[in-house]
């Protein structure tokens, strides 16, 4: 089962959504992501994240993937000695619940960047019902 988790680019305006803020960066230098549109789409399926990433033009050892208690930084450095051009990537997604961070996998084909993050046990359940009171 599949869940979308987020399709769309980081709202702009200010709300509560778990990954506000994270994309200002992306804000302050004029809008979308370097290679137009969304670059990447960020789902729930069978009990882990699933995070792609859309980064054409980068090698699989040019990229630079870690996790930080919530957060997952992705940043890519491309260098063209014969254009004397350097292409950087870089975003933070922050995950609202426990990832089972021996569990991450990256993959990069095809100009597609896709990590894994499994849930933790716990995390992947349905919740707890709270009693409300009157």
């Amino acid at each position: 089962m599949r869940s979308e988790v987020s399709h769309m680019p980081l709202p702009t305006t200010p709300d509560t959504s778990w990954m506000q803020g994270l994309d200002l960066p992306t804000r302050v230098l004029g809008g979308e992501s370097p290679f137009g549109g969304t670059d990447y789409e960020l789902y729930e399926e069978d009990g882990e994240f699933v995070l792609s990433v859309e980064a054409p033009g980068f090698e699989a050892d040019e990229f630079d993937v870690a996790w930080d208690g919530g957060v997952l930084n992705v940043a890519a450095e491309h260098v063209d000695d014969e254009r004397g051009r350097k292409r950087t990537y870089h975003r933070r997604f922050r995950f609202p619940k426990d990832v089972d961070e021996d569990g991450i996998a990256a993959q990069y084909r095809n100009g597609v960047l896709e990590v894994t993050l499994p849930m933790e046990i716990d995390a992947a359940s349905h919740g707890t019902s709270i009693p409300v009171e009157s």
